[in-house]
């Protein structure tokens, strides 16, 4: 059993797509970051960076229990104890290779777009420039990988494909006020929307509809989310 610690972003929905691609018994365990929750002691003991997703396998190597935490780390994980959706071997080179491009680079700098467009005080023109820019730049290095090919590693879906349609299901708000947001890149709406289209897509975005998440942004959920923004605690 995997117990699969979740807030609705896009890192989690990773990592809900492949549980339900795999057909893994798996357990969800909300984590309400806009509470707080993943700071509690008791989840910094799954991820000591508190933050999600994290899982624990009941059934981990050797039948010992064991703990994943980093969206990437965990589809590499649960890919290999599966195996499934890691393409052939010989593209394995590739597949680290494009899953760290967009675990260093397509999803923090996209993250960061969204800080600066959404959360940030106005007056912030640089970072919003900044961020903004880099995860378009990122969308293109993609978009044009993709020219010539169905998915991102050899012929086949992957965790690559998987990783990358958590962040891409935000390109709305990445590229605040397009009104098509992935328009400029082409191959990168092709994959995205095909990945979209399988059924455990849909799936993936009915978990955690059962809990009821904090929805206000007050001063709670900022020093919740943004905790290095604020001096340490006396």
């Amino acid at each position: 059993m995997i117990r699969f610690y979740f807030h609705p972003t896009p890192n989690p929905a990773k990592i809900a797509l492949f549980l339900e691609e795999s057909r893994l018994p798996y357990e969800v365990v909300p984590v309400d970051t806009s509470k707080g929750e993943q700071h509690l002691t008791a989840f910094r003991a799954i991820n000591p960076n508190g933050k999600v997703p994290a899982i624990v396998d009941t059934e981990g190597p050797g039948g010992d229990e064991a703990r994943v935490f980093d969206s990437t780390a965990i589809l590499i994980y649960l890919a290999e104890k599966t195996g499934r959706f890691l393409g052939k071997s010989k593209d394995r080179p590739e597949l680290l290779s494009w899953l760290l491009f967009i675990a260093s680079g397509l999803g923090p700098f996209s993250g960061q777009a969204v800080h600066f467009q959404f959360a940030a005080p106005e007056g912030l023109d640089y970072a919003v420039n900044r961020y903004r820019r880099e995860a378009e730049r990122h969308y293109q290095v993609l978009n044009e990988h993709l020219e010539d090919r169905s998915f991102i590693v050899g012929e086949t879906y992957t965790i690559a494909d998987i990783s990358a349609w958590g962040w891409l299901d935000r390109a709305s708000r990445v590229r605040k006020g397009a009104e098509d947001p992935l328009a400029p890149f082409p191959n990168l709406r092709r994959l995205f929307e095909t990945v979209d289209a399988r059924p455990a897509a849909a799936r993936a975005r009915a978990v955690g509809k059962d809990h009821s998440f904090k929805q206000i942004s007050d001063e709670e959920t900022k020093r919740a989310l943004f905790p290095s923004n604020y001096p340490p605690a006396a």
